[in-house]
């Protein structure tokens, strides 16, 4: 549904000046409880964020510098506002709530440098979010600019402490593809760094000592702007960041190339007492609306992929046949055919695989590419993505044959080129009835919404690296319990996880060691979300893998309608809710060194008798078993270090 406005008597809205020199504004949330104060002393503008008194974002700046004029200073508000009451009703399947109801309290303010208007600020505060975007104007019979950077900041208050990921440089890492969002967080860390130099990535975490706790990320970008991150400018204070000269092999800008009148993307900040709002918001899908019409009626599920265990060498045709067979096996509908497909298997190798998996109920996804000349990956099919022609025709061969998506990989930058790059491979693809998953990429930045055919991204430090590194399956639950609080707070997140192989090897007996219990791997089934799944299991599992464990893999959702924060602390634990239909998991993790006892009120709706509990014991044996709540409606779990615990019905 299309976004309602409804226009508000200007009194309302109106707040008298300061004093001759500041004007002031204040924009309050439907219920109250957040107060968004902006204003213009000195001809500096600038915005401040209360929540129930107190202050989350002190003082910080607005403005940006552009090719035909510096906005940062000499801008005072021209007392023409509007003021809206917005509204929105919308369905989507593939996000963390599939019915929404959205009301905000919107505030439109002019800017002027000079007596001339230069920018609208959109400022769209709703109940725990508050978002905000730059409306460009004509300057004159200038009607296109440049933006070069923004003075766009958030000031934290003294003794907030940060959960961030360090932005990594450009065109390093693995075959000169960074960066691609894939570095550990710094968890409970003190404000000041600017963590390896270059900033952070979105999505940013803060806690605001007792008060509360703050996310601020951005959305809403189409190809039509570069994808921003944090930097720390000094002290208490972070700024919007563009992407960096190197990036994309050092071609194209930094900064935003737009016509007037237009929009920068929307900053998005999400504040509560707890950190169920943060969990819970859906705020990067409310600000934005469906690009064009789904060509087809997408379909998504779970699948196998055997990459992730058996790696390279496991990408031949015969191999693929067995994948197929075990998706069948465990009732999942497709198989991730992985990179090399293209010399290892062929095309017309493909075309038979396809044909196999139709058989079999299984239908395909392959895996490309990005290039072009950004990075130096070896692995094909290459340059086939970056190109309109070569990609259409892709597309259309696989369209003959039943492919049902996309995975491509390895795009290593935030410029508006290559942003562009995702807006056309989510177009095109579209046109041909293919879902897309992109790996080694940016953040989805309200995408689920924007693009009917966008599945997931990774944007993460994701499974792959439990096969590569001995020190990440030591942190598997410190990370898991992380990236539930943070970065799959605003999008899919395609970790390609819950494995029930010992060992991240192809015999099961050599490899990195999962430090994990199989209940575990059952609860970040639940824990994390993505309508499309290719779980890291394997066939060798239907025979060594626990049978109560399996048949859980065989059934658990992939898309949900509803969502609870429990409890938890990232990096520490996690205790979380979906439903599905009319029913409901609830899963929890522990990274911490004593089992940590969580009293769960079960959710309305959900039985209070007859219920499965998946849990372990200290020494990571799982069992399932019947329980029941008490006379309050609660049950008891009990999560030892690297277990986890599922409660269902």
């Amino acid at each position: 549904m299309k976004r309602k406005y409804i226009l508000l008597p200007l009194a309302i809205a109106m707040v008298a000046p300061l004093a001759a020199s500041a004007a002031q504004r204040e924009i309050i949330s439907p219920d109250g409880r957040i107060v968004v104060t902006v204003a213009d002393e000195n001809g500096t503008p600038t915005y401040s964020v209360k929540y129930d008194g107190k202050d989350f974002l002190l003082p910080s700046p607005l403005g940006m510098k552009t090719n035909i004029g510096d906005y940062t200073s000499g801008v005072t508000m021209s007392g023409k506002v509007n003021a809206d009451k917005v509204t929105d009703s919308y369905s989507l399947p593939n996000i963390k709530k599939s019915k929404v109801d959205y009301q905000a309290n919107r505030e439109t303010i002019t800017f002027e440098q000079n007596g001339k208007p230069v920018y609208d600020l959109e400022m769209e505060v709703s109940n725990n979010n508050v978002a905000f975007r730059y409306l460009l104007l004509p300057q004159g019979p200038t009607l296109c600019c440049v933006v070069d950077s923004e003075a766009t900041g958030f000031v934290m208050p003294d003794g907030t402490t940060t959960f961030l990921c360090p932005q990594s440089g450009a065109m390093g890492g693995f075959a000169r593809t960074s960066p691609s969002y894939e570095t550990n967080y710094d968890l409970d860390a003190p404000m000041g760094s600017n963590g390896w130099g270059n900033g952070f990535t979105f999505p940013c975490l803060f806690k605001n000592g007792d008060d509360g706790w703050t996310l601020i990320s951005e959305t809403g970008i189409a190809g039509d702007y570069c994808g921003s991150h944090l930097a720390n400018k000094q002290g208490s204070e972070y700024v919007i960041a563009y992407s960096m000269p190197e990036e994309l092999n050092g071609f194209g800008s930094t900064g935003a190339a737009i016509p007037l009148p237009g929009y920068t993307p929307w900053r998005t900040i999400t504040v509560g007492e707890t950190l169920a709002p943060i969990v819970e918001t859906t705020i990067p899908f409310d600000l934005v609306t469906p690009l064009y019409e789904p060509s087809k009626d997408y379909k998504y599920g779970k699948g196998s992929w055997s990459w992730i265990i058996k790696m390279d060498p496991s990408c031949n045709f015969e191999e693929q046949k067995k994948y197929i067979d075990f998706s069948a096996t465990m009732g999942w509908d497709t198989v991730l055919v992985d990179a090399l497909w293209d010399t290892q298997i062929g095309y017309e190798g493909i075309e038979k695989l396809a044909e196999y998996g139709r058989s079999k109920g299984v239908d395909l996804y392959l895996w490309y590419n990005s290039n072009g000349s950004w990075n130096d990956a070896p692995q094909g099919p290459r340059d086939i993505m970056s190109d309109i022609v070569t990609r259409r025709k892709a597309m259309k061969w696989m369209q003959k044959n039943g492919i049902r998506g996309i995975k491509v990989d390895f795009f290593g930058g935030d410029k508006q080129q290559t942003m562009q790059l995702y807006h056309d491979i989510l177009a095109d693809a579209n046109d041909y009835g293919i879902l897309v998953i992109f790996h080694g990429c940016t953040l989805p930045r309200g995408w689920e919404r924007m693009y009917p055919n966008y599945a997931a991204s990774e944007a993460v430090l994701a499974s792959e690296n439990l096969h590569f590194s001995q020190d990440m399956c030591n942190a598997e639950a410190k990370n898991a319990s992380t990236h539930t609080f943070i970065r799959n707070t605003v999008g899919s997140m395609d970790f390609g996880g819950s494995t029930l192989n010992k060992y991240y090897g192809a015999d099961n007996a050599h490899g990195n060691k999962r430090m994990t219990s199989d209940v575990f791997a059952l609860a970040t089934a639940v824990l994390f979300q993505s309508p499309v799944q290719h779980f890291a299991m394997a066939p060798n599992n239907l025979e060594d893998a626990p049978v109560w464990a399996v048949d859980f893999m065989k059934n658990v959702p992939t898309t949900w309608d509803e969502i609870r924060f429990i409890d938890g602390y990232p990096g520490k634990y996690a205790v979380m809710a979906r439903r599905s239909g009319d029913k409901w998991y609830i899963a929890g993790i522990n990274a911490q060194e004593q089992p940590v006892e969580v009293e769960i009120v079960l959710p309305e709706g959900m039985p209070t008798t007859g219920l499965n509990l998946y849990s372990d014991t200290d020494k990571l044996e799982g069992s399932v078993k019947t329980v029941k709540a008490d006379k309050k409606g609660k049950v008891k779990v009990r999560i030892p270090k690297n277990g986890g615990a599922v409660l269902t019905h």
